[in-house]
């Protein structure tokens, strides 16, 4: 529930358990660090660590759902194929490099490529909640700055110049992950 429940419940929740959980002065991790004998630490507040709070936070936010995503494609692996291989004298190790990797390999490249394609669009309600004006120089990402120059400064021409530009580049990134993995693997989107 920890893992799968983050992906499916609204991002300004996620937010408001982020700013709960870092918080100064009654936070779960400030609380820690407190009782190690540390000073508490402004996560929300300083541009070196909000990098590693959103990055992180995506990973639990994600976890879950591609977690479930491998689990599906391991459980439509034949089990005769390990059965064949533990005949064959192969231990836990080897039956996951030949059996199991291979067998989730096009599930791999999917997801893969499907992320790549994402890339750029990194989530725009998030970063717009938890920034602030101490976290602004590692917070400022394409998304935020096309919705203020765009509905801020009423330059919509540019924002949208931005945006284009933006989309062209994820799909110059997703044809050629695309490719490149037809090539590979022979598994592709198209």
């Amino acid at each position: 529930m920890i893992t799968y429940a983050p992906h499916f419940i609204s991002t300004v929740i996620m937010v408001g358990i982020l700013m709960q959980i870092t918080d100064m002065r009654l936070g779960a991790i400030n609380t820690i660090i407190k009782r190690l004998g540390f000073e508490p630490v402004n996560f929300m507040g300083s541009e070196t660590l909000f990098p590693w709070v959103y990055v992180l936070s995506g990973v639990w936010q994600q976890a879950g759902y591609k977690s479930v995503m491998y689990i599906a494609a391991l459980a439509g692996i034949s089990p005769e194929l390990h059965e064949a291989a533990t005949v064959d004298g192969a231990n836990r190790f080897q039956r996951m490099r030949h059996v199991d990797i291979p067998g989730i390999l096009p599930t791999i490249v999917l997801m893969l490529i499907l992320d790549v394609g994402s890339m750029l669009n990194v989530g725009y309600q998030k970063v717009y909640l938890l920034q602030n004006t101490m976290n602004m120089g590692s917070s400022e990402i394409i998304s935020t700055y096309v919705y203020k120059v765009g509905l801020k400064q009423s330059n919509y021409g540019f924002s949208t110049a931005i945006s284009l530009m933006n989309t062209i580049v994820s799909l110059v990134m997703v044809s050629s992950t695309n490719f490149i993995s037809k090539r590979l693997t022979e598994t592709s989107l198209w």
